[in-house]
């Protein structure tokens, strides 16, 4: 009889910190203490709380360690599972936020991370075991698709997700009842539904860790689709990168075929749905729709013009409907819930929750989903922690390469579609990265735009050359051989590209330059007419410089500097006995190396 079970995050950024070996670990020692009958390992997605993992829970007492080591799991097994005694030690500690029962544990559902988000997408992450299809049912999986197949009409539920005002999670924000709206009544001989789980975003993993933790959610979404609109093919496009992803997924799929839940006649209804998985090779213009599908095809993953839309001539040239595992993920609960259930969280326009990954210059880094509307205040400084070593909160870029950034004078601003819209940002895919004081809003234009240069396609001359140009102009301002003129051409360009690029991809390249000329143009005056980098990042700017008053003569610097850059003088300080160093600018190369080996902080930056 089982009395306990340990849960184990098995999500990609655990698993990449061991919690495989954790895992092996506890096999190990349950057949070391006779306890394998007693004790069931479970193996879940994510649990959001990354910066704690490896996470490891004990139920039924919801003991929740952090950071657990192979080298711990003996004394949890011995002292935990066998004696009743909890690792103290190990065990995680809200810093007196958060209220604790009265066996001292603090559940997950009330630390400052959990307390304030509302995990609809997320629900069974962390919950259940993503390969086991019962355990899904169990948490009223598989309950909307028989809904759908035994008491709706395919216009009944393209009504209620139009209802709910689900919107696009995977960047565009368009209604998805429409969307689904407009690919039912089109008739052909075949008909397909298409996820998009490309998430090519820097710094996103929203759905690579659903695919991961709650793969059946994204099947029955599907096929619900399907039903609605008359889809009897599908196909995930997941990139080939998500190894954990795809494994679950492909589990996932064979496990609702055994049960009949994919295949022929499902819940004896007449409607036939199947799923296959395509592997993409980590193109990014491929998470544009007409270019995943292009690479679905067989070929290579460039975007067509439009219209045609999909819905009426997509994959393969036949009527389909496109969502990203977000949106998916999503329907089972409108569903089964009701369209005002969903519509009543958000705001006018968006409804529902949005999911991001959160990371950056943030304490706790991780998966959160909040309603829409909940400010970005709130995210960084309650949910997320606030900034690291007290540091003063700059900008957040939300979008990625498609966004733009929030400066902290708008801090305050509620996350939706429109409002980020309106200050020249966009939601994108949920990539939320955080920047500080430390971090060069130049160089930050500039690191997005050397992904969609390298990204770009090539099809069309805007996106191919105009990125190009626009890399280089941000080049050499952060050389410091910029003019003022250079301002404008970059806005010119920016225009530009934004009006005549075929796809999102150039369509949106330039957002993150518009949107730091907007609200940090004083960086970039200081690179051009200062030849500074305020926040002392940009290497061609830098100048390093020893105070002679501070320096005791110890000499280190010299001896780590790898291009003998630094030279004894003939000043000794008043207070020190040996004679001070300095730093020749001409050869220097700003490598760091003698600020870093300094003890007594007397060599700065400038």
């Amino acid at each position: 009889m089982i009395r306990s079970q340990v849960l184990i995050c098995g999500g990609t950024g655990c698993t990449s910190s061991g919690s495989q070996q954790i895992q092996d670990a506890f096999e190990a020692q349950l057949e070391k203490n006779d306890l394998q009958d007693e004790i069931k390992l479970v193996r879940t997605g994510c649990f959001g709380l990354c910066e704690l993992g490896p996470v490891v829970i004990v139920y039924p007492d919801g003991t929740f360690y952090s950071r657990v080591t192979v080298e711990d799991v003996e004394e949890i097994v011995t002292e935990h599972l066998l004696k009743g005694r909890r690792v103290e030690r190990l065990v995680y500690d809200d810093h007196g936020k958060a209220e604790a029962d009265e066996f001292g544990n603090i559940a997950l559902t009330d630390t400052t991370f959990y307390k304030t988000q509302n995990r609809v997408v997320l629900r069974n992450c962390g919950v259940i075991n993503p390969e086991d299809i019962d355990e899904y049912i169990a948490m009223d999986g598989y309950a909307a698709l028989g809904k759908v197949l035994t008491e709706m009409t395919p216009e009944q539920v393209i009504q209620e997700v139009t209802d709910s005002g689900l919107r696009g999670r995977g960047g565009g924000g368009f209604p998805t009842g429409r969307k689904w709206a407009l690919c039912a009544p089109n008739k052909a001989d075949q008909k397909y539904v298409v996820c998009n789980a490309d998430e090519g975003d820097p710094g996103a993993f929203m759905d690579r860790s659903v695919l991961e933790g709650d793969p059946h959610s994204v099947v029955e979404a599907m096929a619900i689709c399907g039903y609605a609109c008359g889809c009897t093919k599908g196909y995930v496009y997941v990139r080939a990168e998500y190894p954990i992803a795809v494994k679950r997924l492909q589990i996932a799929i064979d496990q609702a075929r055994e049960y009949g839940l994919l295949g022929k006649n499902i819940f004896d209804s007449g409607f036939d749905f199947d799923l296959e998985i395509r592997l993409g090779a980590g193109a990014f213009v491929c998470g544009e729709e007409t270019a995943l599908m292009t690479s679905i095809e067989g070929n290579r993953g460039e975007p067509r013009p439009r219209p045609p839309f999909p819905a009426v001539k997509g994959l393969f040239g036949k009527p389909t409907v496109e969502n990203n595992v977000e949106t998916f993920a999503n329907i089972p609960q409108i569903i089964l819930r009701g369209a005002d259930w969903f519509a009543s969280m958000g705001t006018q326009t968006s409804k529902g929750t949005k999911v991001f990954a959160l990371g950056g210059k943030i304490n706790h880094t991780g998966l959160v989903e909040i309603p829409m509307g909940t400010t970005l205040e709130h995210i960084i400084y309650e949910i997320g922690g606030g900034i690291p070593n007290g540091k003063k909160f700059k900008a957040a870029q939300t979008g990625g390469p498609s966004g733009g950034c929030i400066p902290a004078s708008l801090i305050d601003t509620e996350v939706d579609y429109d409002n980020l819209t309106a200050i020249g940002c966009m939601m994108g895919s949920g990539g939320l990265i955080v920047m500080d004081e430390d971090n060069c809003m130049v160089d930050m234009a500039k690191f997005f735009l050397e992904f969609t240069v390298d990204e770009s396609c090539g099809k069309c001359t805007p996106c191919r050359v105009g990125t190009k140009r626009l890399l280089e102009l941000l080049e050499t301002i952060t050389s410091g051989k910029g003019t003022m003129e250079d301002l404008d051409r970059i806005e010119d360009l920016c225009n530009y590209i934004k009006t005549n690029s075929l796809c999102g991809l150039g369509q949106t390249a330039p957002n993150p330059v518009l949107a730091t000329l907007k609200f940090f143009r004083d960086e970039y005056i200081a690179h051009v007419q200062d030849k500074k980098c305020p926040a002392g990042v940009c290497k061609d700017l830098l100048m390093f410089t020893i105070d002679r008053e501070k320096c005791i003569g110890c000499g280190l610097c010299a001896r780590n500097c790898p291009v003998n850059a630094i030279e004894q003088t003939d000043y000794v300080a008043p207070k020190h006995k040996r004679p001070s160093y300095r730093i020749d600018a001409e050869k220097c190369i700003k490598c760091g190396a003698c600020m870093s080996n300094c003890k007594f902080k007397a060599i700065s930056k400038q």
